[in-house]
């Protein structure tokens, strides 16, 4: 396919390109480029003079490149999270395993490639073509996003024989989910300083990047403390734990898995560990997976939208459980030492949109889990029958639901038409691109 072949090559020279060449040596090559477009009448000027000398210093210092040689051993120092648009920073350790100094040395990280294949292209270019028909517009361009920016070369000190140095490098991750390495560059720029030779060093590593997060002001979720039959460790598992505050006796009628077998077999009688009833605050968080390829980036904005609820809400005091449906139901439950927020982000790292599965899978998660909570956080996507229906039905529970639904700019003053009687009492519209000023109006509502 022409379009992929030109694609390919359109992104291999503006990868290269500024990798390849210094600074200096982007402006010797736009200059190379001004001279010849103005010397091309070599009787009315003499730029063509210009371009003819610094076509020859370009060539010279391209073929200078092939000569750089050494070896070197290097290592990545990475930190265990990353977030979405904040500069990522780590060191990078790199050792001189030849006998005479290097000098002038730079370090450039290779990240892996994040080009579609010949399939996944022509399934997007496909899509485009069909959505400008439908909307009597041409298509598009296929928009795939890098996966980082800001990957710049960084000067690495003068290396003795056997020595090492340490770098510190930053970029910023533009996409959540793994951001994988492949390799660390060391470069050196030939004599001229135009062109820079390289030394591929392969070393695969990956960071987890976070979902983007929201400042949210101070307020209190609607909903009051119930009663969680077996406390905290119960009714924050799936299943029963083995926390237990006390040993007792068996009596008739207690399940098996309760029974304390070390303390059986000191005793010589069966003995089984007691749980503690408590009253706490415990919400649920409901992200709204079903999304089409049109709401791709609605659904990144409600990611980021959950993520701030479930990172910046209080859950040192409270239980909050963020449900979804992917591949299968998801529950992550954090707060009250059972699970730090970045479990629950983690989980936001990896989410996919999808239609594989009915919305009816959804509903069924959150009823599953709606008789233990006291109050549940709703982040749609759209407001349709089957959503007014969840959340009649979780009215219906005497719950207090708070509905966030996340429009883009196309879409909003529809969204924004919807009659009072069809909304929760709590309804807010967030419009992708104004979320924080969204969330800072919900803050006054809810305080």
């Amino acid at each position: 396919m022409f379009s992929y072949r030109l694609y390919r090559f359109v992104s291999w020279i503006r990868y290269t390109v500024p990798r390849r060449f210094t600074p200096a040596g982007l402006l010797a090559l736009i200059a190379l480029a001004a001279s010849g477009a103005v010397g091309a009448d070599m009787d009315q000027t003499v730029a063509f003079q210009i371009f003819a000398f610094l076509l020859s210093l370009l060539l010279v210092s391209m073929l200078a490149a092939p000569f750089f040689r050494g070896r070197f051993v290097a290592r990545r120092i990475l930190p265990r999270f990353g977030s979405v648009g904040q500069p990522l920073a780590y060191h990078v350790v790199v050792r001189n395993a030849t006998r005479r100094t290097q000098r002038t040395l730079e370090v450039i990280d290779e990240l892996l490639d994040p080009r579609p294949t010949r399939a996944e292209f022509t399934r997007a270019r496909r899509r485009l073509v069909l959505e400008g028909f439908r909307k009597l517009r041409l298509a598009a361009p296929v928009p795939f996003q890098p996966i980082a920016s800001g990957v710049k070369p960084v000067a690495l000190p003068n290396l003795r024989e056997h020595a090492e140095a340490t770098v510190r490098s930053e970029l910023i991750p533009l996409r959540r989910g793994a951001l994988r390495f492949a390799a660390v560059i060391i470069a050196r720029p030939d004599p001229l300083g135009l062109f820079r030779g390289f030394i591929r060093t392969p070393l695969p590593q990956s960071v987890l990047i976070l979902p983007k997060r929201y400042p949210l002001p101070n307020f209190t979720l609607p909903g009051s403390r119930t009663y969680q039959r077996g406390g905290v460790a119960l009714a924050s598992a799936i299943g029963e734990s083995d926390e237990f505050v006390a040993l007792r006796d068996y009596r008739p009628g207690d399940p098996l898995r309760h029974i304390h077998w070390r303390s059986w077999a000191r005793h010589g009688r069966p003995v089984v560990k007691e749980f503690q009833d408590e009253f706490f605050v415990r919400h649920a968080l409901i992200l709204d997976t079903f999304a089409n390829n049109e709401q791709r980036a609605v659904f990144e904005e409600a990611v980021s939208v959950a993520a701030s609820f479930a990172c910046t809400v209080g859950t040192q005091e409270t239980l909050l459980d963020l449900l979804f449906v992917g591949p299968q139901a998801v529950c992550v439950t954090t707060g009250r030492g059972l699970g730090q927020a970045e479990q629950a982000l983690e989980a936001l790292a990896a989410v996919q949109p999808g239609t594989a599965q009915p919305f009816s899978a959804l509903e069924e998660l959150v009823m599953r889990y709606a008789g233990a909570v006291c109050g549940c956080v709703c982040v749609f996507l759209s407001w349709d029958e089957a959503r007014r229906e969840l959340v009649r039905k979780l009215e219906a529970r005497g719950l207090p639901v708070v509905v966030l639904l996340i429009t883009g700019p196309s879409t909003s003053k529809r969204e924004a038409s919807i009659p009072v009687a069809e909304r929760s009492e709590h309804f807010f519209i967030l419009e992708a691109g104004q979320i924080a000023e969204g969330l800072q109006r919900l803050g006054k509502e809810l305080a």
